[in-house]
């Protein structure tokens, strides 16, 4: 059974990360320029909403992402720092639905919402592992 009873509306969570060339367009191979890349946006915007529900869920149990609505509005370059920020708005089930957003030092650079599935871990990789000859 999956416990939620400490799951609520307005749980925030924040992640933060100094841009790289590793984290760079050029370097996912997504883009020929030398900025943050979308796929660095996408996982920092997972990782703050995994840190709004840091010690919310019951042993045992996780959350797996499972849809990314986002646009990246603005380019960040190498050695700027980002921070995203995760609000939790809707429990349905053991569907968590957030706000995010992102901003580096000088705006924003990025908005959607993400939702997530509260699971339990060992199942979910076995589950997983069980796709493997």
């Amino acid at each position: 059974m999956t416990d939620l009873s400490r799951l609520q509306p307005g749980l925030t969570g924040e992640a933060t990360v100094t841009v790289t060339e590793g984290l760079t367009a050029i370097a996912f191979g997504t883009g020929g320029v030398r900025v943050w890349s979308s796929a660095g946006l996408v996982a920092l915007l997972e990782a703050a909403a995994v840190a709004a529900l840091d010690g919310a869920l019951a042993p045992g149990q996780t959350t797996v992402g499972v849809r990314l609505d986002v646009r990246h509005t603005a380019a960040t370059p190498v050695g700027m720092t980002v921070t995203a920020r995760a609000t939790l708005q809707e429990i349905d089930g053991r569907r968590l639905v957030f706000a995010v957003e992102a901003h580096d030092e000088v705006e924003p650079v990025g908005a959607g919402v993400h939702e997530r599935f509260v699971v339990d871990a060992a199942r979910f990789e076995a589950r997983a592992a069980a796709k493997l000859p």
